[in-house]
C-alpha cells in the first residue's frame, strides 16, 4: 500500500476568470475529488494538502474593507480561516465519492500548524503572491495607499502584478502524529491546508501565529516527508511544466530528470511566484526519497499519477 500525498493549487479550486463563489470552487473541486476516490479505492493511503493564494488574498480584502465595523483578523488567522472553508469543501466532495466506491472510511480536514522560523529572510523580501491580479497602475495605488509589497509575477501580462506577503520556509508538521493515526484509521487525510498556519515558538513552550503564507508546495514536500509518502502529486491548472515559458520556444516536458530540473530553474525557466516553488518541491521530494513526483492537470489526477499526463521528476 503507497502512501501518496496529492497538492491542489488554490489557483486551480479558483480558477481564471472566475468570481471565487462558493459553487464555482466546490463544482472545481468536485472533479479532482472524484478522481481521489478512485486513486484511495486502489489501495492507496491519500493525504491531500492545498493551497490558498487566492482565497486568503480575498479573505484579507474583506477583513481591510470591513475594519469599520468589526475588527480585522490577523494574516495566521486568515490562513486557518481558509484551512476550514477549503478543506470543508474538498471533505465534502471526496466523502461523497468514497461512499460512492463503496469505502468505509470518509475523508478528514485537519487544521494544521507548520513550524517555521522567524528570522527566515522572506520576512524582509515577500515573495508569496496572495489575491488579485492587478494592472502596474493599480498595484502603485496600493503600493502608495494601503502600503501594500506589490511584484511582478506575471511579466508581459496587462494584469500581472500581485500582493506578496512574507512565505517562510515550512520546518516541522506539528499535528504530524495526528495525520499518520488518521492515516492508520483509514481515513482520507486534509492537511498542511494553504501550507498551514504558520507558527513559532514562544519562551513558554507555546507557540504563536506568524503572519505569513507558507508556500503549499514546500509543505507538501514537508508533509511528506512526516508521513514517509512513497509520491508526491501536485495538480495545478495546466497539464505540463513548460520550458522557455512565455517564448514562442515554449513547449511542455514530459520527463525531467533532478539534475536537468535544476538547471532549468537556475536559469529562470519557471516563476518564482507561479511554477516555481512547485518544481523546487518535487526536486525535494526526489532527492529525499529516490522516488518520482509530478506535476499534473487537476483534471487528470489518475493520468498524472500513472505517467501518461504531466510532467515526471526522475532521480
Amino acid at each position: 500500500m503507497n502512501t501518496i500525498v496529492i497538492a491542489l493549487g488554490g489557483n486551480a479550486i479558483l480558477r481564471s476568470g472566475q468570481r471565487g463563489t462558493t459553487d464555482e470552487q466546490l463544482a472545481n473541486v468536485d472533479t479532482t475529488a472524484r478522481q481521489i476516490a478512485k486513486i484511495a479505492r486502489a489501495g492507496n493511503r491519500i493525504v491531500v494538502a492545498h493551497g490558498n493564494g487566492p482565497q486568503a488574498g480575498a479573505l484579507l480584502i474583506q477583513q481591510e474593507e470591513s475594519e469599520a465595523m468589526v475588527p480585522g483578523q490577523s494574516l495566521a488567522a486568515c490562513g486557518a480561516m481558509t484551512q476550514g472553508h477549503i478543506g470543508w469543501m474538498i471533505q465534502n466532495r471526496l466523502s461523497h465519492y468514497l461512499r460512492a466506491e463503496g469505502m468505509n472510511a470518509g475523508a478528514c480536514s485537519l487544521v494544521t500548524q507548520v513550524l517555521v522560523s522567524v528570522d527566515d529572510p522572506d520576512f524582509e523580501d515577500p515573495s508569496k503572491p496572495v489575491g488579485p491580479f492587478y494592472s502596474e497602475k493599480d498595484a502603485e495605488s496600493l503600493q502608495r495607499v494601503k502600503h501594500y509589497c506589490m511584484k511582478l509575477v506575471k511579466p508581459g501580462s496587462e494584469k500581472g502584478w500581485r500582493r506578496v506577503v512574507p512565505s517562510p520556509e515550512p520546518l516541522e508538521i506539528v499535528e504530524e502524529s495526528a495525520i499518520r493515526a488518521l492515516l492508520d484509521s483509514g481515513f482520507v487525510v486534509i492537511a498542511s491546508g494553504g501550507g498551514g498556519v504558520p507558527v513559532a515558538p514562544n519562551g513558554d513552550g507555546t507557540l504563536r501565529g506568524v503572519n505569513a503564507v507558507i508556500d503549499k508546495d514546500k509543505a507538501s514536500f514537508t508533509l511528506a516527508k512526516a508521513v514517509h509518502a512513497d509520491a508526491l502529486l501536485i495538480l495545478t491548472d495546466v497539464e505540463k511544466v513548460s520550458l522557455r515559458y512565455g517564448t514562442p520556444e515554449a513547449c511542455g516536458a514530459d520527463e525531467l530528470r533532478v539534475a536537468d530540473a535544476e538547471r532549468y530553474l537556475a536559469e529562470g525557466h519557471f516563476l518564482k511566484g507561479s511554477m516555481g516553488p512547485k518544481v523546487e518541491a518535487c526536486l525535494r521530494f526526489v532527492r529525499w526519497s529516490g522516488k518520482t513526483a509530478t506535476i499534473g492537470c487537476l483534471d487528470k489526477a489518475i493520468e498524472a499519477l500513472a505517467g501518461s499526463s504531466g510532467t515526471r521528476f526522475l532521480p
